[in-house]
């Protein structure tokens, strides 16, 4: 589960996915497997969602990682590198940016 603290050091990723309603479930089914078989094993993940607006035209994932270099090096890696053809292939764009946690609010 994400920790979403202006206190901790964790690089926090955001990225967002443009789609059409007819690939939305295929580009969630191979985003959920991604997480599910690599990304969540490697160094330094902490955690992740994924969101699927109502139109079904848009993903948002969260992730949290320890050090900006862990996302990077998972980012850089062959397996990665190969499921992003994919995924770039079901979807209009993609977009990964790096944030740190300015505010939180219960």
């Amino acid at each position: 589960m994400p920790l979403i603290r202006t206190d901790n050091s964790y690089q926090t990723v955001i990225t967002t996915f443009e789609m059409t309603p007819g690939t939305c479930q295929d580009l969630l089914d191979e985003l959920t497997s991604a997480y599910e078989a690599f990304i969540s094993k490697q160094p330094g993940f902490i955690a992740a969602g994924l969101h699927v607006n109502d139109a079904q035209t848009r993903i948002a994932n969260y992730s949290q990682w320890k050090r900006r270099e862990d996302f990077q090096a998972m980012l850089r890696s062959e397996e990665m590198r190969k499921r992003n053809r994919r995924i770039n292939e079901l979807c209009k764009g993609f977009e990964p940016v790096m944030y740190e946690v300015a505010g939180t609010f219960d």
